[in-house]
């Protein structure tokens, strides 16, 4: 589905591509049974386009592509108030990614754990992801409360939040 919709060979301009993805991400929405209003489903569709574009979090760097009439301080604070107010379901983004995929077979699903420290706090993210043509995605997350390795209940309710 989501390959349709870009498949046109003519140069686009951002705001069409922007609109394209948030027709997409709507309808993926819409069969999650999930609603958004439009203008963070169009904030969200800039995000995403801009991310691909400067290939970094910063939200300055966001803010400088987004292709808006609007000046780059008024788009960083539009970010900054999107991402304090707005609560996105990480199982929901899961299966949207999912949903994106335009194939379905083949896929593998993959688990890896990171740990570090910050200071004196340890930092242990344990992330589901799946494979599409050699490139993982991730999907899930879970902090894990220790050091070390996960163990297979915690795996198994990560993988089960996918699932299920």
């Amino acid at each position: 589905m989501f390959t349709t919709h870009f498949t046109n060979k003519k140069k686009t301009s951002q705001w069409d591509k922007s609109s394209q993805l948030s027709a997409v991400l709507k309808d993926n929405l819409e069969k999650n049974n999930a609603k958004i209003n439009k203008a963070r489903l169009q904030l969200i569709s800039m995000c995403i386009l801009a991310l691909c574009k400067v290939q970094t979090v910063s939200f300055h760097k966001l803010a400088l592509a987004f292709e808006s009439d609007g000046k780059a301080d008024s788009s960083l604070r539009r970010l900054q108030r999107f991402i304090a107010d707005f609560d996105l379901c990480s199982d929901l983004i899961a299966k949207i990614i999912f949903g994106l995929l335009p194939e379905k077979t083949n896929l593998k699903l993959v688990i890896d754990r990171t740990n570090w420290k910050f200071g004196k706090q340890n930092i242990n993210i344990f992330m589901l992801g799946i494979t599409y043509r050699n490139v993982a995605f991730p999907l899930l997350f879970m902090m894990l409360d220790k050091q070390g390795n996960s163990n297979s209940q915690e795996r198994i309710a990560l993988i089960k939040r996918f699932v299920g």
